[in-house]
């Protein structure tokens, strides 16, 4: 199965750490954001992953290529000056990602979620990972029954952990264009064709200098 990270952002809520170190590098319990995702994805038995890049590219294509061989594949694709957003990058990297479904993971978030309980083959057009909703984003995401993933009713709302697998077909007619994801997501809500599954464990999202203090104040030992 394949995979991409999304690592094309500008990092704006980060800055200043991110005016010459692109988010995916920062370091978190002693490693970069990066190598933690290519890793779980190695440890799931993954075989390709595309990393998209923009902002900084250059320094996530050397890091990359500086980094020991493994079984996993790393295909890298620039998208200029200005990232794509999450979909028009996704878009963009069909032709490498394949006709198959694929997972895509924020490069920003953190989690000890084992990636080989993702399906391999979603009903409908994508299974999305929610958790709870952390502080900074309370009203939460989706609403969720336990099974499908429905953009309103009564059940309880959760937050959408940036880790999904999708089908190419929710991407069907997109072209490698500036784009977000929650319009295709909210889409597919409404004809009921996103399943999801709750985890259980930690996740972070990286968004802040805070957050990332307080994410290795977690993962260091005193």
């Amino acid at each position: 199965m394949n995979a991409m990270i999304l690592a094309a952002g500008r990092g704006e809520r980060m800055r200043p750490l991110t005016d010459h170190c692109p988010k995916p590098l920062l370091s978190v319990g002693g490693r970069p954001l990066l190598d933690w995702h290519l890793a779980r994805l190695e440890a799931a038995g993954f075989e390709r992953v595309v990393i998209n890049t923009a902002w900084l590219g250059e320094a996530i294509r050397a890091h990359v290529a500086g980094l020991a061989p493994t079984r996993l594949e790393v295909r890298m694709i620039d998208e200029g000056d200005h990232a794509l957003e999450t979909a028009g990058g996704i878009a963009n990297a069909l032709p490498l990602l394949g006709p198959e479904p694929f997972v895509v993971i924020n490069s920003d978030v953190w989690c000890d979620l084992d990636l080989a309980m993702l399906p391999r083959e979603p009903e409908g057009l994508g299974h999305l990972v929610l958790v709870d909703n952390p502080a900074h984003h309370p009203q939460g995401d989706f609403h969720f029954d336990g099974y499908a993933i429905l953009r309103d009713g009564d059940t309880p709302r959760y937050t959408f952990a940036g880790i999904g697998c999708y089908r190419p077909e929710l991407f069907a007619g997109l072209r490698p264009q500036v784009a977000p994801l929650a319009p295709l997501l909210a889409r597919a809500c409404e004809r009921r064709q996103l399943t999801g599954h709750y985890h259980h464990g930690e996740w972070w999202d990286v968004g802040t200098p805070a957050r990332l203090h307080a994410l290795n104040a977690r993962l260091t030992p005193d």
